[in-house]
């Protein structure tokens, strides 16, 4: 069964019961019963109620404004066309009575609650943002998160981590930005991802001749449900875990970096596509800060003097976070210097913030 709430507000100077005598004969052709409930100070709230299960909330605040939503279950093409039709009827009178004070009409598009495709998903500084989301690619739980591949028109498949969207096909802006924007010489590097179970930074690296690269990412399912459904943003890439410059481990990133830097082993890049930069801005209390701030010292440590390491911020809304991610890289075993990009990932509906991290030049 499907929710659909069709909300829309107005504000004009009206008295509330101008408003409910004037909307009455509507809900009444309807065959909707009237229930309402006042407050000196406050206001209006009426409730209509239908015999096939919907209602409408009226709800009208003493300074102008009125908020309308009619919530219906199920409907089918006959039953929107009704919905529509009450709620132009219920626009129309309203504008009558406002004997044109209406300072504005705000309607919103339908809000659908328990379809068998949920196409809401938050923007990383808690905006709703509805997706243009058609199919259920994929969804699985692994041991260590949920994978969703949802298709969206505008975007192809997305890849959607524990609630999280990771990646679309259409997002190599991203891929990009993480590798350095095009101004990086991969030509004959060593090159450590950490993480990027998509593949997608994997298949645009081995395109620029590098000597060798390693990725390593704990799950095995996410590489799996990529190479079948994200085709788009990973090519062939992932087919095989070891190709003629590149291998891939399935392994935890922690422990592989723990024995690089014990045998010594360095690399020109490291790209860490593992987690954004948390939105807690409570580092000694967020576990994720203690994970991030591991890998930041262990990656420096298998970086090279000369090298660069690469990974996403988050939103750039999100100044406070990014500020303390700031003052962590000031926090490391070996002074570092940074840089940091801002760029439009298409998928992601706001601005990501992206950081270049080095080694300061040794006296």
């Amino acid at each position: 069964m499907f929710l659909f709430i069709l909300p829309f507000s107005l504000c004009f100077a009206a008295d509330g019961e101008t408003i409910l005598k004037g909307l009455q004969s509507i809900f009444q052709e309807q065959g909707m019963a009237e229930s309402v409930h006042t407050w000196q100070d406050h206001g209006y709230l009426a409730t209509y109620t239908n015999k096939n299960g919907s209602f409408a909330n009226l709800r009208i605040y003493p300074h102008g404004l009125v908020l309308f939503d009619l919530q219906s279950y199920d409907s089918d093409s006959q039953g929107k066309e009704e919905i529509d039709n009450l709620l132009n009827k219920v626009e129309e009178r309203m504008k009558e009575l406002s004997q044109a004070s209406i300072g504005r009409v705000k309607r919103l598009p339908t809000i659908v609650r328990g379809g068998a495709i949920d196409r809401y998903w938050p923007t990383a500084d808690g905006r709703l943002v509805e997706y243009d989301i058609d199919e259920v690619v994929y969804d699985e739980d692994s041991p260590y998160q949920n994978i969703k591949i949802l298709h969206s028109k505008q975007f192809g498949n997305i890849l959607i981590l524990s609630g999280d969207v990771n990646l679309a096909e259409s997002d190599l802006a991203y891929t990009r930005a993480i590798m350095g924007s095009g101004k990086e010489d991969y030509t004959g590097k060593d090159v450590l991802i950490l993480g990027g179970g998509d593949g997608g930074i994997l298949c645009e690296i081995v395109k620029l001749k590098p000597k060798m690269v390693t990725m390593v990412e704990i799950d095995q399912m996410v590489i799996d449900a990529c190479k079948k459904y994200m085709r788009n943003t990973c090519s062939d890439v992932l087919d095989n875990l070891k190709g003629d410059c590149y291998q891939v481990l399935i392994e935890d990133c922690i422990p592989v970096l723990k024995r690089y830097a014990k045998e010594g082993r360095e690399f020109d890049y490291v790209i860490n596509d593992l987690t954004a930069v948390p939105i807690s801005t409570s580092p000694e209390e967020d576990s994720t800060w203690e994970f991030l701030r591991l890998i930041l010292d262990l990656s420096m440590k298998v970086l090279k003097q000369d090298g660069k390491y690469f990974t996403q911020g988050n939103c750039v809304n999100l100044t406070e976070a990014l500020s303390l991610y700031e003052e962590q890289l000031g926090r490391l075993y070996c002074p570092v210097e940074f840089s940091k990009e801002i760029v439009c990932v298409p998928s992601y509906l706001e601005l990501w913030v992206f950081y270049t991290v080095w080694k300061k030049a040794k006296p």
